[in-house]
């Protein structure tokens, strides 16, 4: 009874410590792909991210936004150029893991509870 107590023990206490990868600071600036279905279609949008501004390239239209950090794994995105008023709320991103040049992320508008997930690439 000892030892299986032991060995539940050990177990419980070794799987307790995983923590995901989160390098979330090699995410910082660069060039991104991010692959969505829209419409069921799937679609590809490609952004470049300094530390400050986000450009995005999608369907051959450009938008700008401002990039505000939170802390090294959570951001703010605000489009510079809103064109209604549904594009002038914050978007709130949260880097929830990382592997190689990959990034796992949840996002959603501020102030609303529905998030959604993605998978970006860091191309450059």
């Amino acid at each position: 009874m000892k030892r299986i107590f032991f060995g539940l023990a050990l177990f419980g206490s070794l799987s307790s410590c995983y923590q995901p990868e989160r390098n979330c600071e090699d995410f910082r600036t660069g060039i991104f792909e991010f692959e969505s279905y829209l419409e069921g279609e799937l679609v590809k949008s490609r952004f470049i991210r300094n530390d400050s501004i986000e450009i995005d390239f999608f369907r051959g239209k450009t938008d700008t936004s401002s990039v505000r950090w939170i802390n090294d794994c959570e951001y703010l995105i605000s489009n510079l150029n809103p064109k209604n008023r549904a594009e002038e709320k914050p978007i709130h991103i949260k880097i929830l893991t990382t592997q190689g040049n990959t990034y796992t992320f949840e996002y959603g508008l501020v102030g609303e509870s529905q998030k959604q997930r993605g998978t970006v690439v860091k191309v450059e």
